[in-house]
């Protein structure tokens, strides 16, 4: 049977969330009726310390919301060269919302205030100016990095004193809160809006949650219909979602398992392994000079799912329908592909 690391969206509903959904009180949510989805929604915004929440089918919706919200068309978004909204939403920013991207290249994840200054550019004549900062934490493509608030307070500060507002992409948020043992509401006290994904780590089969304040969440709810977002009877995979976050403690079983993983693989001769912040193991391949498609389909062969994520770079990720003894098993499988390249 294959171990798949492919991603922690992945992961099967358990027992209890099929059961909610057969059991969901459901009304049509387009009118605000559906008390499944009303009752996440509420959750959802007093778990990251926001006024309230909007319930959107997936991630990359949420974000191409706040950032048409966010922004005016013509606009600049400030952000980093490796972020998921600019590397993986099909030019979101442009097609929905006619913005443009100006990226950075934040080593660390997260802009620097100096970066962003750097890249600030006043509204004149010639130029419709910065209208947007997002940032992301924990970051998907340097290795599932977990943010400190400060870092993102310090950027968020700077955006804020030119009067830009600031959007977090917090995906995989509650995996950065869990390994910096940082309260949710701490990690997103300066920003103006949070996307989070329900369905990675968390373990719910769908959807993601936009939180704002009160005004912002009624534009986003707008433009949750004007990009053929509006759910009607949605309670039946809302309700997985209200047990989906009761999921964020044992996150830090995955990132155990991220980091035994990391470590296994570490002692096979020719993979260049970093230690994981959280679930996210990325393997560099370049000195064994096997090419990450190739080394991701020689994996699958012995049956590790992984996905390539750069040229030799590829990336397993832990969840919760994995446990120890198939991190195991899937260093030794790893170990007799390499030996056997």
């Amino acid at each position: 049977m294959a171990i798949d690391l492919r991603s922690d969206t992945v992961t099967r509903p358990s027992t209890a969330m099929r059961e909610a959904a057969a059991d969901a009180d459901v009304g049509d949510d387009v009118y605000g009726e559906d008390p499944a989805v009303n009752d996440l929604e509420a959750a959802a915004a007093a778990a990251v310390g926001f006024e309230d929440a909007l319930y959107v089918p997936t991630g990359t919706m949420g974000n191409q919301i706040a950032a048409h919200v966010h922004g005016e068309r013509g606009e600049e978004v400030v952000l980093d060269r490796e972020s998921h909204i600019y590397r993986w939403e099909l030019g979101g920013l442009a097609q929905l919302s006619g913005l443009q991207p100006r990226t950075v290249d934040a080593d660390n994840a997260v802009p620097t205030p100096a970066q962003f200054e750097s890249t600030y550019v006043d509204e004149s004549l010639h130029r419709p100016g910065t209208g947007l900062l997002t940032l992301e934490n924990t970051h998907n493509a340097r290795g599932g990095v977990a943010t400190p608030p400060e870092a993102l307070s310090a950027v968020a500060d700077a955006a804020h004193d030119r009067h830009v507002p600031v959007h977090l992409d917090g995906a995989r948020l509650f995996n950065a809160c869990v390994a910096l043992d940082v309260d949710p509401e701490r990690m997103t006290s300066e920003v103006d809006s949070v996307l989070f994904c329900l369905s990675k780590g968390l373990g719910a089969p769908v959807g993601s949650i936009l939180a704002g304040d009160a005004d912002f969440i009624d534009a986003a709810r707008r433009d949750r219909k004007l990009f053929g977002g509006g759910m009607r009877q949605a309670g039946l995979i809302a309700a997985p979602g209200l047990l989906a976050l009761e999921n964020v403690e044992r996150l830090g079983v995955d990132h155990a398992n991220a980091a035994r993983l990391a470590a296994g693989l570490r002692e096979i001769d020719g993979l260049r392994v970093p230690e994981p912040d959280t679930n996210i193991v990325q393997v560099d391949t370049a000195d064994l000079g096997i090419d990450a498609e190739t080394f991701v389909a020689e994996c699958e062969d012995a049956g590790v799912r992984g996905g390539a994520h750069g040229d030799y770079v590829t990336r397993f990720c832990t969840h919760l329908d994995v446990d120890s003894e198939d991190i195991d098993d899937a260093i030794d499988r790893i170990d007799a592909v390499v030996e056997s390249g």
